[in-house]
């Protein structure tokens, strides 16, 4: 087993006492930090249990998702259906695996501790490792291959059976709102950085709409969506390097499939990561581009239309756009969303987005021309 930045945690009398609430008491013999998520407080629980030997608690962050009860609805609906597809036809020399809800004694899928906070737990994906960034070109298949897979086997499931756990999110447009609204309220603060990020913004905002335009009118269908696709959400296995799960699927809910593919390029195609060094260092890479268009296609391909592929590019731009709306609005605002290391930190990371927009934008038509070459060579698999 290999665990993803795992550091050791002091646990709280709630956070033991949510731990017992999916294992046995006395088989519970570690609660560690697990993942660098921005959201919310995810632990590895090691059990002397012989069916979850490790699993997964997380404590639900209720200042975003104001109903988690929502996600667990979504969660038991995805689920019974991706089992089912699992179970007629599962992908062929590898091993996949979706994380399962744990139940609580009472046959509950999740336990609200007496503070009122939300807890739940899922299943540990054995034998598998997550990265920050992209290691390879294989790799960057291999996200690609698991985020189609994903939406293949979710192809067939009506988007109105889900709740909109975050209404607005991955929508441009109501950030763009939300920025002027706070940049009205709030003096930036004087500095060449708050200056570039102010004006790179200003001279962009012509663009947020554009995807919400195509679902308007119809050109794009409204589908089920991971909502977080990342390269650190996908798990490799450690002895075959093949992606062998997508995790962190709180955000699973209707939207645009483009959210998904976008970001997760806007994420997979920028080694150095969301807060490097230097951000006048980062670039998008195309090869990068095309190994995981290159895995995704090879097993989505069947359900995309030609104008789904159209909007790819615009995808791409407008995703790593929006994140960098999202990061410098939370800055302005006192990082009241995503957590921060520093009170920098935020205004750093919307740098690094504003780069790779310029990056790809440098590179608009090469990268179109991967785009649909990818897209007509590639063969898919049959899921």
């Amino acid at each position: 087993m290999t665990k993803k930045r795992s550091t050791r945690g002091k646990a709280s009398d709630y956070l033991r006492a949510a731990a017992e609430q999916f294992g046995s008491a006395d088989q519970i013999a570690e609660i560690n930090k697990y993942g660098a998520g921005n959201i919310n407080d995810t632990y590895l629980v090691s059990s002397g249990s012989d069916r979850e030997k490790y699993f997964i608690l997380q404590r639900i962050n209720r200042r975003v998702f104001s109903r988690p009860e929502l996600i667990m609805q979504n969660l038991r609906a995805f689920s019974e259906h991706v089992s089912e597809r699992l179970r007629r036809n599962p992908p062929a020399g590898r091993r996949w695996e979706m994380p399962r809800l744990l139940l609580t004694a009472y046959s509950q899928d999740h336990w609200i501790d007496p503070e009122g906070c939300f807890w739940r737990a899922i299943s540990f994906i054995e034998n598998s490792e997550s990265f920050d960034s992209v290691i390879s070109l294989d790799h960057a298949a291999e996200v690609g291959f698991a985020i189609g897979l994903f939406h293949t086997l979710v192809s067939d499931l009506p988007a109105n059976r889900l709740k909109d756990t975050l209404e607005g999110f991955h929508i441009t447009p109501i950030y763009l709102g939300r920025y002027l609204a706070v940049l009205e309220k709030r003096r930036a603060p004087a500095s060449p950085d708050a200056a570039h990020c102010m004006d790179f913004i200003d001279r962009r905002k012509e663009f947020a709409p554009i995807l919400e335009n195509a679902k308007s009118d119809g050109r794009l269908p409204l589908r089920i969506i991971h909502g977080d696709p990342k390269v650190s959400n996908v798990m490799i296995d450690t002895m075959t390097g093949l992606a062998v799960s997508i995790v962190d699927l709180d955000t699973v809910k209707p939207g645009l499939v483009h959210y998904d593919i976008g970001d997760s390029l806007r994420s997979c195609c920028n080694p150095l990561g969301e807060d490097p060094g230097r951000p006048d260092e980062v670039r998008f890479e195309p090869e990068l581009c095309q190994a995981l268009l290159r895995g995704y296609f090879s097993v989505a391909k069947g359900f995309l239309t030609e104008c789904d592929r159209e909007f790819i590019y615009d995808s791409i731009r407008l995703l790593a756009y929006e994140l960098g709306v999202r990061f410098f609005c939370d800055y302005l605002e006192g990082d009241v969303y995503f957590k921060v290391r520093d009170r920098r930190q935020n205004l750093r990371r919307a740098l690094v987005q504003f780069r790779i927009v310029e990056s790809i934008e440098s590179q608009a038509q090469a990268l179109r021309t991967i785009i649909r070459e990818t897209a007509s060579a590639v063969k898919a698999e049959p899921v």
